[in-house]
C-alpha cells in the first residue's frame, strides 16, 4: 500500500506536468485509487477536512490580501512611484535599475501580487530603461527579480498559504520574513550599483538637464504623494500586526479598505474598477481554494495509503541528518519549480515533508522562511517561470525571450545566496 501511494504521488506530478488542472488532479487521481485500492468509506472523513479548511479563520487573508494587490494596481500609485523614483535617481548610474528595485520593494510590502508588480513596471520602465541605453538583460533581469519581492516581503500571500500548511503562525512568519525580505532588495542593489561601476556602459546616468526638466514646480508634492501613501499603508497593515494589534487576517481588512481608500483619493475609483477588482480576486480565489481542497483530498488519501510513514522509515533508515533532508527537499522545491506553480509546490510537496520536519525537531517557522525564499526562484526558472511570462507579454519586440533568461541569471544566483545564508545563520529570522 506504501508503494501504491508512492505511485500515487509521481501520478499526480506527472499528469500535472502534462498540464491536466491541479485542482481536479489532486481530487480526482485521490478518489480514483481510493475506490481501486481502499475501502471507498474513507471519503467519508473528507467532508470535515473540507469543512475545517474553509473555516480557518486565517485563509480568509488570502483574498483580502488579492484585493488589496490589484485595486492598487488600478490606483496608478505604482506609475507614479515609478515615475517619481526615476527622477529622484535619475543622475546615479544605475539609478534607473535601482528605482526599480526601490518600488518593486514597495509594492511588496503593500500588494503582494507578481503579476500586477511586473506588468506595471514592465509597461513604464523597460522602454524608458532601454531608451537610455541600459543593456536588455539588465533592464529586464532588474524588473522581473524586483516583481518577484512580493514572494518574500510581508504582507506575502505565501507566507499565509505556508502558515497554513506548517500550522504555524502567519503573524510569526512575517516578522521572521522581514530582515531577509529586505536583506534581498539590498543584495539586488549591491549587484546593480557595482555591475554599472563596473561596467559603465550598460547602465548610464540621465543627462543632468533632463532630471532638471522633470524637477519643475510642484515636485515636491509629487514626491511626497507618490511616497507617502503606500507608506501609510504599509505601516497600516504591517504595523498592526508587528504592534500586536491585529491579527494578519485583520490587517488583510485594513489593507483592503486602505487599498480601496487610496484609489478613491486617486481619483480613479468607479464601478468599472470595482467590478474588474472582484473579478479577479474571485478568480485567483477561487484557483487557490480550489486547489486547496484537492490537496486536502490527496492528503488524506496518501495518509490512509500509510504514505507519510512511509517516508519518515525511510528517511529514519537512510541516517539522513536534519541538514541533509533540508538540503533534499530544497533541491526538489527547487527542480519542481522549474515545471510547476509555487502554490500546487505549497499543497503537495511541503505537506508531506511537514511532518518529517517536526519529527526532526527543526524550528517550523525558520523553514517555513526557508520554503519562502526557496518559492521565489521558482518566478525566475524558465521554462514556466511566471514573472518571465509576464514580462515577456509586455517587452517590447526587440526584447527576445534569450535576453529575458539570460538577465535573470545574476539575481537567481542572489536568491539562491541569501537562501544559503539563511540556512547557515537561523539567526537572521528574527521573531
Amino acid at each position: 500500500m506504501e508503494i501504491i501511494a508512492l505511485i500515487l504521488f509521481i501520478s499526480i506530478f506527472v499528469l500535472i506536468l502534462y498540464g491536466y488542472p491541479v485542482a481536479f488532479t489532486l481530487a480526482g487521481l485521490s478518489i480514483l485509487y481510493t475506490v481501486c485500492f481502499l475501502d471507498p468509506a474513507v471519503l467519508a472523513a473528507l467532508p470535515p477536512r473540507v469543512m475545517g479548511v474553509m473555516n480557518n479563520y486565517v485563509l480568509i487573508a488570502v483574498p483580502l490580501f488579492i484585493y488589496m494587490g490589484i485595486m492598487l494596481e488600478r490606483s496608478g500609485l505604482a506609475a507614479q512611484l515609478l515615475e517619481t523614483m526615476a527622477v529622484l535617481m535619475g543622475r546615479v548610474r544605475g539609478g534607473l535599475a535601482v528605482s526599480v528595485v526601490l518600488v518593486g520593494a514597495l509594492l511588496a510590502a503593500s500588494t503582494g501580487i507578481v503579476g500586477a508588480t511586473v506588468v506595471t513596471m514592465g509597461l513604464i520602465s523597460l522602454p524608458t530603461m532601454l531608451r537610455r541605453n541600459y543593456r536588455p538583460e539588465l533592464a529586464t533581469g532588474t524588473i522581473a527579480a524586483a516583481g518577484t519581492l512580493g514572494q518574500i516581503i510581508p504582507p506575502s500571500v505565501v507566507l499565509v498559504l505556508l502558515g497554513s500548511v506548517l500550522n504555524v503562525s502567519v503573524g510569526d512568519l512575517f516578522s521572521a520574513a522581514f530582515l531577509p525580505g529586505f536583506l534581498l532588495v539590498g543584495l539586488y542593489l549591491a549587484y546593480i550599483l557595482i555591475a554599472s561601476a563596473l561596467r559603465p556602459n550598460i547602465a548610464p546616468a540621465m543627462p543632468a538637464e533632463e532630471v532638471a526638466a522633470f524637477m519643475g514646480p510642484g515636485f515636491a508634492r509629487k514626491v511626497l504623494q507618490a511616497l507617502v501613501m503606500p507608506l501609510v499603508l504599509i505601516v497600516a497593515v504591517l504595523g498592526s500586526i508587528f504592534a500586536g494589534i491585529a491579527s494578519p487576517t485583520e490587517a488583510a481588512a485594513i489593507g483592503a479598505i486602505g487599498a480601496t481608500a487610496l484609489t478613491i483619493l486617486q481619483k480613479r475609483f468607479n464601478l468599472k474598477v470595482w467590478r474588474h477588482v472582484m473579478r479577479e480576486t474571485t478568480h485567483l480565489t477561487a484557483m487557490v481554494f480550489l486547489i486547496l481542497l484537492g490537496a486536502t483530498t490527496f492528503s488524506l488519501v496518501f495518509r490512509e495509503m500509510n504514505g507519510d510513514r512511509f517516508l519518515v522509515e525511510w528517511v529514519q533508515n537512510a541516517n539522513l541528518s536534519p541538514y541533509m533532508f533540508l538540503l533534499l527537499v530544497m533541491a526538489v522545491v527547487f527542480v519542481a519549480g522549474f515545471f510547476i506553480d509555487f502554490i500546487e509546490i505549497i499543497f503537495i510537496i511541503v505537506p508531506i515533508a511537514a511532518p518529517i520536519f517536526k519529527i526532526m525537531g527543526m524550528d517550523m517557522i525558520w523553514i517555513g522562511v526557508l520554503l519562502a525564499i526557496n518559492l521565489q526562484t521558482s518566478f525566475l526558472t524558465p521554462p514556466f517561470g511566471f514573472s518571465l511570462f509576464y514580462l515577456k507579454g509586455v517587452a517590447p519586440p526587440e526584447v527576445s525571450t534569450g535576453q529575458i533568461y539570460r538577465g535573470i541569471v545574476p539575481f537567481l544566483l542572489i536568491q539562491l545566496a541569501l537562501l544559503v545564508a539563511v540556512v547557515f545563520f537561523p539567526q537572521m529570522v528574527i521573531r
